[in-house]
């Protein structure tokens, strides 16, 4: 941690987890320190940060609070963003600032904000930075991300097939939900006081599972000691990036033991295609149990690019993943074997390194049952030697990687996915 700028906490998490109450609760424990607070509402009033000036001695008077309305600072307002940030610190000194983020905001983008500023090759800088050339993050340093999760609501919202609008921009309630989970140095589990001890538990396992580096902090109203979430040095943008519990799975796969309430995860390989019209019928009737899913895989006839299945709740999207290095001009292909050297011990002589890989966590799930699910999409021996053009494939198409928009090709675990209703 830089001793020598701001500390700056982003504060996530849905609607009606209890975000502003956190806040507030912060703002009052805090009398020996002077923060700073910066609110984000997608509505043109900003009733968040009214409620963080009822609630206490911050105010927008004083420049200690700024209101930003009308849009979500992990897409829209992110040049908003830098500019707020620069205007609390380039007046006054305070020690510490906390953005409270709208409920439909994405953490991993905020954190890029805050931490390569306009760096950012899909963020144009704004007038005052034209104008000026400061650096709206030379005063300041991204301290630590916090999630607020609704342990009352959280099966429910894991669920859930409500779909939140975020300025035009559609997004599934489970998946964003999961989305804030694995991108956090520290998970506030709140409502405690409205969930018995059993589920409570349960819930707390998953977000364990889900991220396995962030602290768990039960919470009731919002009362959490400040020291818990302002300036805890926490921060670190790889390890919070690469720190997913499917990412630790997928580089660690073992068959976890039944856990005390059911949380579970396994691995599911293949070294053949899944035939797309079972594995579609599949994915429309995924078990509700699984809480989160995904890796890459295989699909019969499209032997040119992996595709992506990331599953979260009951959100589903699929993206591609990149091409298979067996689809690869002879020359690059070389490359990737010098590369990675490993490759050659896993390689199949007549289909490469085509194949599916993919975390599946959830809870009380039967894996066996799962996997037989899992097998039974693959092709059979006599499919195999089909003409796999023959089969109805209901996926999304993507164009060629190298044809896409640069900004397409930026982001794929976001622009590049589709969410999927098979069934539809």
């Amino acid at each position: 941690m830089d001793e020598q700028t701001i500390p700056v906490t982003v504060l996530s998490g849905t609607l009606g987890a209890g975000k502003t109450t956190t806040l507030n609760h912060v703002l009052s424990e805090s009398d020996d320190r002077d923060l700073a607070v910066l609110v984000n509402d997608m509505g043109e009033v900003n009733v968040d940060a009214d409620l963080v000036a009822e609630s206490s001695d911050i105010s927008a008077d004083d420049e200690e609070l700024i209101e930003l309305s009308n849009g979500c600072i992990c897409c829209e307002l992110r040049g908003d963003l830098l500019e707020a940030i620069d205007a609390l610190t380039r007046e006054r000194e305070f020690d510490a600032i906390v953005v409270e983020s709208t409920g439909v905001a994405e953490p991993l983008p905020v954190a890029q904000t805050l931490t390569l500023g306009f760096d950012q090759s899909d963020l144009d800088p704004t007038e005052f930075y034209e104008e000026t050339g400061i650096e709206p993050l030379e005063n300041c340093h991204l301290d630590t991300t916090v999630t607020v999760v609704d342990a009352h609501q959280f099966h429910e919202a894991m669920r859930s097939d409500e779909i939140l609008d975020d300025d035009g921009t559609k997004k599934h309630l489970g998946d964003l939900l999961v989305e804030q989970v694995e991108f956090c140095d520290v998970l506030l589990l709140n409502k405690c006081d409205l969930v018995d001890e059993s589920t409570l538990a349960e819930v707390e396992e998953t977000l364990a599972t889900l991220q396995p580096r962030a602290e768990i902090v039960r919470t009731t109203h919002g009362r959490v000691d400040p020291e818990t979430v302002v300036e805890t040095g926490r921060f670190d943008f790889e390890d919070a990036s690469r720190s997913a519990g499917w990412i630790r799975e997928l580089q660690q796969p073992h068959e976890s033991a039944e856990e005390e309430h059911g949380v579970t995860s396994f691995v599911f390989e293949a070294r053949r295609p899944f035939h797309p019209e079972r594995f579609a019928y599949l994915l429309d009737e995924f078990p509700e149990n699984v809480v989160r899913s995904k890796g890459h895989f295989w699909l019969a006839g499209r032997e040119e690019t992996a595709l992506a299945l990331n599953v979260a709740g009951r959100s589903i999207r699929i993206a591609p993943a990149g091409s298979w290095i067996a689809a690869l001009p002879p020359e690059e292909r070389e490359e990737q074997f010098e590369a990675y050297p490993d490759l050659e011990e896993t390689w199949d002589d007549e289909w490469g390194d085509r194949g599916t890989r993919l975390v599946v966590i959830g809870t009380e799930m039967d894996h066996e049952s799962i996997r037989d699910h899992f097998e039974l999409c693959l092709l059979t021996d006599e499919e195999m030697d089909a003409d796999w053009t023959t089969f109805e494939d209901r996926f999304p198409t993507f164009e060629p990687l190298e044809e896409a928009d640069e900004d397409e090709t930026e982001s794929l675990e976001h622009d590049g996915q589709e969410e999927i209703g098979l069934a539809d």
